[in-house]
């Protein structure tokens, strides 16, 4: 638990832990921190940024770097990610997780333990994988969330991404709940999607939390609230 305060421990730079919760997305988070920084030490200015984003659908980890930490993001950036959460089997969506609604069913009956161990298999390793149309990456200077909104088709290449470890934890069909630790640049959704149509139904994302980012743990994390519980009950040396 934090203290003391001095505004030139955060110029020096600061790696922060924080619990996302539900809903914000990560900018939302920077700003807030941000915020409440600027206005504890009474400064006009603070670098504060994000070492990955979350899904605004999405709970969990995100690790951000104040003053001269910022200048070490993509250290942090690069490291494997944990993740729990669940897919439901037999229904997909356009942005593959519940920010669209429901636009195919299929059949589940078939789907047996052994069918979705075996199915597991093939995504672990070094796979391809496609993000999907609703995401935050740029193709001609544009977000292909953008494209996605206007309804217009856009051209998405497949990338490499490394999945460490990948396993079922519990299911109850449709629901499937698991835990993966892959490389950066994975995307959880995209990989419920694929993983359904191996199991020639279909999937998507219903449920998401980060638990890890290299050695750090979400268990060590901050909430936002308690962030700014501290900031605002505790001294600081600039007062």
């Amino acid at each position: 638990m934090f203290t003391e305060w001095d505004l030139s421990d955060y110029q020096k730079g600061q790696v922060l832990l924080f619990d996302k919760p539900l809903h914000w997305t990560s900018f939302q988070l920077v700003n807030k921190i941000r915020w409440v920084i600027k206005k504890k030490f009474k400064i006009k200015k603070i670098k504060v940024g994000h070492a990955g984003t979350l899904d605004p659908l999405a709970t969990g980890l995100v690790i951000l770097c104040v003053g001269k930490k910022t200048k070490e993001i993509s250290q942090f950036m690069g490291m494997p990610k944990t993740y729990t959460g669940r897919f439901c089997i037999g229904a997909t969506t356009p942005s593959f997780d519940l920010e669209t609604e429901i636009d195919q069913t299929f059949a589940t009956q078939h789907i047996t333990t052994a069918m979705i161990e075996k199915t597991l298999a093939q995504f672990i390793g070094e796979i391809h994988q496609q993000p999907p149309v609703f995401s935050a990456l740029k193709k001609d200077g544009k977000r292909l969330y953008e494209f996605a909104r206007k309804g217009e088709e856009v051209d998405i290449p497949t990338r490499k991404v490394q999945i460490h470890d990948f396993r079922i934890t519990h299911h109850n069909i449709p629901n499937v709940d698991f835990e993966v630790n892959c490389s950066k640049g994975t995307y959880i959704r995209s990989l419920a999607h694929d993983f359904g149509k191996s199991l020639n139904s279909g999937a998507h994302l219903t449920k998401l939390r980060r638990t890890r980012i290299g050695d750090f743990k979400v268990e060590d994390a901050l909430s936002v609230e308690n962030f700014v519980d501290q900031m605002q009950n505790t001294s600081s040396l600039n007062e």
